[in-house]
């Protein structure tokens, strides 16, 4: 990917290989599949906070590697992950809140 500089030229970055792209296909294969194991395996109290990261996990992956956040300015993966933590945030809030007022 590129773009151009303060001064008109064309900077260029360099990405992965079909191989990275491969194993990060594998990766994100192999937390889809504890995620749904993580269902079928009573792990009590720990399933929310275990479903959590792992989310956060494949959320990171994919936007480092394929919106190619690992390579662009810090900015964007700041906002990227500000958006997660609220994401995070609100669902933790909406959770506890049914269980809290429910009765």
């Amino acid at each position: 990917m590129s773009h151009i500089a303060q001064d008109h030229t064309v900077v260029e970055h360099d990405h992965p290989g079909d191989g990275i792209y491969i194993k990060i296909a594998l990766i994100l294969g192999a937390i889809t599949a504890a995620e749904v194991a993580t269902f079928y395996v009573n792990i009590g109290k720990a399933m929310v906070p275990a479903l959590i990261i792992m989310m956060i996990a494949k959320f990171s992956i994919v936007a480092a590697y394929f919106m190619h956040l690992k390579f662009d300015s810090n900015l964007f993966t700041r906002v990227f992950v500000a958006g997660i933590v609220l994401a995070v945030g609100v669902y933790i809030a909406a959770v506890t809140s049914l269980h809290i007022w429910v009765k």
